[in-house]
């Protein structure tokens, strides 16, 4: 684990999606959880849980994967997400020159003053913020 813990949530989930795991265990922050709650509800994973291991809080994943329809056995990945502010160079942006992932098919996530949203709530507040990240 790094110091960058939206980076370590994203490579976790990236690296599940890509070799095809169910679940996916990330330590729980308040910064994680509100991330998790809004690919929970843009419909990216399945189901979260709360997991404790040692005084230690982590959030269970169950990620979302489709069958290929062509084949039986191969998945087609459905999450693909990238940093765009991170530590060393932050980004930020006001409402109106908030990004659209696909032309609106994709979520931007924002970490704002009246906490962490996604692009179309910030839209809708008129606020701008920190762009954390991309999920298309």
């Amino acid at each position: 684990m790094s110091s960058d813990t939206i980076a370590d949530i994203i490579t976790s989930i990236r690296n599940a999606d890509m070799y095809r795991k169910s679940v996916v265990r990330v330590a729980s922050t308040n910064i994680s959880q509100s991330i998790v709650k809004i690919l929970l509800r843009e419909g990216f994973i399945e189901n979260v849980r709360k997991h404790r291991e040692n005084n230690k809080d982590f959030l269970v994943l169950t990620l979302r994967h489709r069958r290929n329809r062509n084949r039986k056995r191969t998945y087609r990945n459905l999450l693909n997400l990238k940093r765009i502010s991170r530590p060393g160079l932050r980004i930020y942006s006001n409402y109106q020159r908030i990004p659209r992932i696909l032309g609106g098919m994709g979520v931007v996530i924002l970490s704002t003053s009246r906490g962490i949203m996604t692009d179309r709530e910030a839209r809708l507040e008129r606020i701008g913020g920190e762009i954390l990240c991309y999920i298309w």
